[in-house]
Order: structure tokens, then sequence, then C-alpha cells
């Protein structure tokens, strides 16, 4: 029970949300860009919650911007002592896309893997694959309509490719 964040070694933590933690996962702090960083973890984005998210965002009050805010839910849990944080280390790559120019320099480096390797980044259908949660008749089937485009050709490859 609880919720997880997970958080990415940053060079700038002050243009993001931080979080600041102990030696064994445990959240101690979560900031809003910080123009003094406890750490030089950015909050990316990605959030897992037990089955009392919905309960505790009801609760939630509409931010001076008239939004709900995903800090303060984090912060629900945090205040319980339930958050933990995961960390993204070597061999991840969390990207932001917040402005025009990291959305271009996102799309480029997903570009520059996909055709130095040969391989999809996040491609859903080949990881479900992958990891034997579907199996090669389904993932077939999911390829068929898009045949006439490089993905649905790219998922016909890795469907009759020997799973190693």
């Amino acid at each position: 029970s609880g919720a997880v964040v997970f958080g990415y070694n940053v060079n700038d933590p002050e243009r993001y949300g931080v979080v600041e933690f102990d030696a064994v996962g445990n959240v101690l702090s979560l900031e809003e860009k910080p123009k003094t960083p406890r750490s030089n973890y950015a909050v990316t984005g990605l959030y897992f919650y037990d089955n009392t998210a919905a309960k505790k965002a009801k609760s939630l009050t509409p931010s001076q911007r008239g939004e709900l805010e995903i800090t303060d839910l984090n912060k629900c849990y945090l205040k319980e002592g339930k958050l933990k944080v995961q960390l993204l280390g070597r061999g991840f790559a969390w990207l932001d896309t917040g402005t025009p120019q990291s959305l271009l320099q996102a799309s480029n480096f997903v570009e520059t893997i996909e055709q130095r390797q040969g391989l999809k980044v996040a491609c859903l259908e080949e990881i479900a694959y992958r990891k034997k949660f579907i199996s090669q008749s389904q993932l077939l089937e999911l390829a068929k309509p898009l045949a006439g485009n490089p993905y649905g050709q790219y998922l016909i490859k890795a469907a009759n490719e020997n799973l190693k």
C-alpha cells in the first residue's frame, strides 16, 4: 500500500519537482521548482498508487491555477509516511518534453536510438510479446491492420524472430 514516485538525477533540478529521500527510499520532501534544491533528483511524472488514490484525490482542493495538482496527491501519501521513491539510474533515459526545444531533443534522441539499433523505443506490443504477456499469434493479429506501414512491419518482424 502507498505510492511510488520515480526520480531521475538531473543537472538542473531547480527546473523540476524535486524529491528528497533517505537511504532506503522513503521520501522526506517534495518541492516544486525549488530555488535551492535538497537533491538533484527530479520527479519524472511516473507514479504508482494504491487503491486509496481516488479517495485522496477527491479530498484535494484546486490550486491557484484552478487545477488539482499531482504534487498535492503525492504530499498526502508523504504525510502518511507511505510515499517511496524508485530511482531511474544508468541505462534509463528520462527526457523532459516541457519546452519546444526539449521536445525536439527527445524526438531526436528516440530517432537516433531507433535508427542505430533498428529497435523501436517503447513499442508496447513488442514488450508484451517479449515478456510473454501475449503470444506470437496475438502479436501478428495486432500487426495486421498496420502491415502497410513501417510500425506494423516492425511488429511482424519482431513476431517472426526467435525469442531469446
